[in-house]
């Protein structure tokens, strides 16, 4: 295995695998440690706190990488539980393919240190049940194998259930009412983000963006009344989520 090759597995990312319209926004030009990442947000994740890791895999002569699965893996060995992969289904694809499908989602881990400590569903989905009464027998086998019938009845329930995790969102500048995407080429979705906040944490928990970029996650965390800490190594990245937190807007309560 070449070098290249195998830092590539151990998780760090190297100038010459971004694709050549996309590097010059990768400044300063490090390799990215992975593993470095991963154990410091074990160390700082609090038992009960929750890790999204959103990654797509890179495309390398021809071929995915798997570097999604690797990650998610990886996290497991340091003692997180994989609590769901959820899937950031796109709008559209950014940069179609000629000679393959194109390329729509990215994966979401939701990575748990124990059972979470909070879980906020989102309920946006039309319940198909509600309103209606029904009524059945049905024959099932138990845990002594024996045959026992069991009857089911209608729960009316409520008229918006739970969200699937499959999550879908418009992307491009359009869709994040300002100018961000002339200045960082993968901005998240506003929504995908605060969508994450609510379900994950409550109003004063602490979020912590470890790579900011543009400070999509700190701009929601304020406009949600949560407070938050965010990093990057670009100073101009940092610059430019400074910029959009003061453009945020304030909460009108916290609970």
């Amino acid at each position: 295995m070449d070098t290249q090759q195998e830092e590539y597995e151990q998780g760090f990312f190297r100038l010459n695998d971004i694709p050549v319209y996309l590097r010059k926004y990768f400044e300063p030009k490090p390799l990215f440690d992975f593993e470095a990442v991963a154990k410091e947000l074990f160390r700082v994740t609090k038992q009960g706190g929750v890790v999204v890791w959103i990654v797509g895999d890179a495309t390398i002569k021809g071929s995915e990488t798997g570097t999604s699965f690797r990650q998610a893996l990886f996290f497991k060995d340091l003692g997180f539980l994989l609590y769901d992969t959820m899937i950031y289904m796109k709008s559209g694809p950014s940069y179609p393919s000629q000679n393959k499908y194109y390329q729509v989602f990215e994966y979401m881990f939701i990575l748990a240190k124990g059972i979470p400590k909070t879980f906020n569903p989102i309920k946006d989905r039309i319940n198909r049940w509600f309103g209606e009464k029904w009524s059945k027998v049905r024959t099932r086998r138990n845990a002594k194998g024996e045959l026992k019938r069991t009857a089911w009845s209608s729960n009316e329930g409520e008229q918006l259930g739970t969200r699937f995790n499959i999550w879908q969102y418009p992307v491009g500048a359009k869709n994040q009412g300002d100018y961000i995407m002339h200045e960082h080429p993968a901005t998240f979705p506003e929504a995908l983000a605060c969508d994450h906040i609510l379900s994950w944490s409550n109003p004063n928990d602490v979020v912590l963006d470890p790579m900011c970029g543009s400070g999509t996650v700190p701009k929601m965390c304020k406009e949600l009344g949560r407070r938050w800490l965010g990093f990057d190594i670009s100073e101009n990245y940092c610059e430019l989520a400074r910029r959009r937190v003061e453009q945020a807007k304030t909460p009108l309560f916290v609970l």
